[in-house]
């Protein structure tokens, strides 16, 4: 529940566990390589927060799962506690057109249902199936 993602223009995201900030340090976080373009938007599921969706400028999305680290909190050599970043997987990806993908949305009341919208000027609704079991 305490992540916040980032998304970039080299086709990156970053995943920062914002639980413990250290003073130097910052929060701890993790960058992954998401499309091989622009990642123009990020979705938690509502359901379960560790499950996100990333949208790409090459009409694609995927589907991430954030795993927490054995420890989520160490110690440095003064005795300051820093956070440790945990480590995200892919689970899914898809290529739904060649255009951008600009929205996207999970619904709140029915797990797995979707809506994203892109460059095109499309609309698709899709469902995610199997997201109980991750």
């Amino acid at each position: 529940m305490n992540k916040l993602v980032a998304t970039t223009l080299e086709g990156k995201f970053h995943t920062f566990d914002v639980r413990v900030e250290h003073p130097k340090r910052s929060y701890p976080s993790v960058i992954e390589k998401a499309h091989k373009s622009t990642v123009w938007g990020v979705r938690h599921l509502p359901q379960n927060r560790d499950v996100y969706m990333t949208l790409g400028g090459n009409g694609s999305l995927c589907l991430w799962k954030y795993n927490y680290p054995k420890e989520r909190t160490n110690q440095d050599k003064d005795g300051v506690e820093f956070g440790v970043a945990g480590t995200v997987e892919q689970i899914q990806n898809v290529v739904l057109g060649t255009q951008p993908l600009s929205g996207f949305d999970w619904s709140p009341d029915k797990e797995g249902l979707c809506v994203c919208s892109g460059f095109d000027q499309t609309v698709r609704v899709c469902i995610v199936t199997r997201l109980k079991s991750l």
